[in-house]
């Protein structure tokens, strides 16, 4: 099969990645699944909750380090299950401690248990300690244009916007807030939270997201390993699509093959 377009890399921090999906460790029965799925998925980025994860500091428990080696994969340690921007730095401190300096982190600020809705509040003040400290910063947010800009401002590195409420399977609820927010940013906009199947993901890169965040729509999946090739797919072909520019809408009919010039019978 011919190869039509060779994409560019997706660059975050000075980092350069193949694959523009990224995905968690969460929810997985166990820690085999969890490698299977990331293989299958294609994804070089793995994300991971600090505050619930084991990586080497319980001797005797399974460390993900195992599973999803540094040297194989870059590291995404993130704050979730912070609500405030002191809870969420020092969580990002104890990810750089355990990893030996590690910079790149994904940055996140609950407002509450029951939505997982971003508190944009205190995303930014933790934000802005966290890059004045020398952090990469990825960060989860609203999808509000205007707070998307301020965190650019700042100087994250990726910006995050969710989809739909983080596990909800709900997919892109407003994709025009979406396209504001990836023409006005300097930096990679990814979908982070809500996608729920193969066509959320592909439908957030036809958009023009940079890349796509998921976890509990592979790992809920009645098959994991399946849907994350189809997620590994989907997002290779909403990149393409993206690329290569959809087709006017048109209001009346355009047939493909003109009346003009016809034999008539």
């Amino acid at each position: 099969m011919t190869d039509y377009f060779q994409d560019q890399p997706l660059r975050i921090a000075g980092h350069a990645f193949t694959s523009r999906l990224l995905v968690g460790t969460g929810k997985y029965k166990d820690f085999d699944e969890t490698a299977e799925a990331i293989a299958a998925s294609g994804a070089e980025v793995v994300t991971f909750a600090v505050r619930r994860t084991n990586l080497g500091q319980e001797a005797n428990e399974p460390n993900l380090l195992d599973v999803v080696p540094p040297e194989r994969f870059t590291l995404l340690p993130n704050t979730a299950g912070c609500y405030n921007a002191k809870d969420a730095v020092r969580t990002c401190k104890l990810a750089r401690e355990l990893l030996n300096g590690h910079k790149l982190v994904k940055l996140e600020v609950l407002g509450d248990d029951a939505t997982l809705y971003p508190n944009v509040v205190e995303t930014l003040k933790a934000a802005e300690e966290l890059v004045a400290d020398g952090f990469d910063v990825m960060v989860y947010t609203s999808d509000d244009p205007i707070v998307a800009k301020e965190l650019e401002r700042l100087g994250c590195c990726a910006i995050m916007p969710l989809g739909s409420l983080i596990g909800s399977g709900h997919g892109i609820q407003n994709p025009f807030n979406l396209r504001l927010i990836i023409e006005q940013a300097q930096v990679p906009v990814l979908v982070d939270a809500g996608i729920g199947t193969a066509s959320d993901a592909a439908m957030a890169m036809e958009l023009g997201c940079d890349g796509v965040l998921l976890n509990s729509a592979i790992a809920q999946a009645r098959q994991p390993l399946l849907m994350a090739s189809a997620m590994r797919k989907a997002v290779v072909a909403g990149r393409e699509a993206f690329l290569a520019g959809r087709m006017p809408r048109r209001q009346s009919a355009d047939p493909s093959s003109p009346f003009a010039g016809r034999i008539n019978g």
